[in-house]
C-alpha cells in the first residue's frame, strides 16, 4: 500500500488504519483527486492482509460535504458526452461497492456535514457513530438530480426502512445525530471532542474478535441483504461456522473463554 495519498491522511496502529479525508478547506468535498485517492486505497486494501479495520473521518469541520461542484464531475472522461458522464458516474458510484466487498470492516466516524457522496461513504461502511453536530442528507434531488445516487437508494431503506429513506431521498432533508441514533442509523452520538476515543472504543472490541470471524461476518451480513430466504441465509452462517470451528483461533477462543483471559489470535 502507497504510504501517502494527496486527499488522505492514514494512520496505522496494528491492524487498524486511520483514513482521513483530508481537503479541510473544501470540507473534504470529493474532488477528481479524492475520488481517485479513495479509489487507489480501496484498491491497496484487496490484497492487505495485515489490515482488520478501517476508520473513515474527516478533517476540520466536516466528514465530507458531498461531490466538489467546482469541478464539475469526478470522472477522467469528464460530463462532455452521456458515456463520458456515465464513466465518470461510475467512478464515484463504485466507492460504495468497494466497501461493501472488502474484508476489512469499515468504521465512519462523522461529524459535521455528510451529504451526498459524503452521505454514502457513512451509509457504505459497517458501522457508523457520530458526533454531536453531525448533519446527514442525500443531498441530490436539491440540485435537480434524482434523489436516488451512488447507491444510497439500496444502503439507506436497508438500514432505516422504506418510510423513512422515501422522506430523506424524495426531501433532500437533513437528518441530525440525535435522530439519526433514535432510527438507528448511527449507533452512538458523543460531543465532537470524544469522536475519536468512542472509535477506539469500538475498534477495540472489533480487534476482540478472530481475524476469519470478523471477516465471514461481515461478508454473511453483507450477502444476507440480497438473500432471498432464510433457508439460503442459514447454509452460509453454517458454512462459515465451520470454516471458522476448524482453525486453531476457535480452539484458542475456547481455551481463553475457559481461562478467563484475552484471546491471542493467529489467524490460522
Amino acid at each position: 500500500m502507497p504510504d501517502s495519498y494527496a486527499t488522505l491522511d492514514l494512520r496505522r496502529e496494528g491492524p487498524v488504519l486511520w483514513c482521513t479525508l483530508n481537503r479541510p478547506a473544501a470540507l473534504n468535498a470529493l474532488s477528481r483527486q479524492l475520488v481517485n485517492d479513495l479509489r487507489a486505497f480501496y484498491g491497496a486494501l484487496a490484497q492487505d492482509r495485515e489490515t482488520r479495520v478501517v476508520v473513515l473521518r474527516g478533517a476540520g469541520r466536516a466528514f465530507c460535504a458531498g461531490l466538489d461542484l467546482k469541478e464539475g464531475g469526478t470522472g477522467e472522461d469528464g460530463m462532455g458526452t452521456v458515456a463520458g458522464g456515465l464513466r465518470g458516474q461510475r467512478h464515484i458510484s463504485e466507492l460504495a461497492l468497494m466497501m461493501r466487498r472488502l474484508p476489512q470492516v469499515f468504521v465512519a466516524a462523522v461529524h459535521g456535514a455528510a451529504c451526498g457522496g459524503g452521505f454514502m461513504l457513512a451509509l457504505a461502511a459497517d458501522l457508523r457513530i457520530a458526533g454531536e453536530s453531525a448533519r446527514m442528507n442525500a443531498a441530490f434531488i436539491k440540485l435537480g438530480l434524482s434523489g436516488c445516487d451512488v447507491g444510497v437508494s439500496y444502503l439507506l431503506p436497508r438500514l432505516v426502512g422504506a418510510s423513512l429513506a422515501a422522506e430523506l431521498i424524495l426531501t433532500g432533508r437533513f437528518i441530525g445525530a440525535e435522530r439519526a441514533r433514535a432510527l438507528g442509523l448511527v449507533s452512538t452520538v458523543v460531543p465532537d471532542a470524544e469522536l475519536e476515543a468512542e472509535a477506539q472504543r469500538l475498534v477495540d472490541e472489533l480487534l476482540a474478535t478472530s481475524p476469519l470471524g470478523l471477516r465471514l461476518s461481515k461478508e454473511c451480513l453483507t450477502a444476507s441483504l440480497d438473500m432471498s430466504s432464510m433457508d439460503a441465509v442459514v447454509a452460509m452462517e453454517d458454512r462459515n461456522q465451520i470454516l471458522c470451528a476448524q482453525t486453531s483461533d476457535f480452539r484458542e477462543g475456547i481455551g481463553a473463554f475457559l481461562q478467563k483471559r484475552r484471546p491471542v489470535w493467529k489467524d490460522a
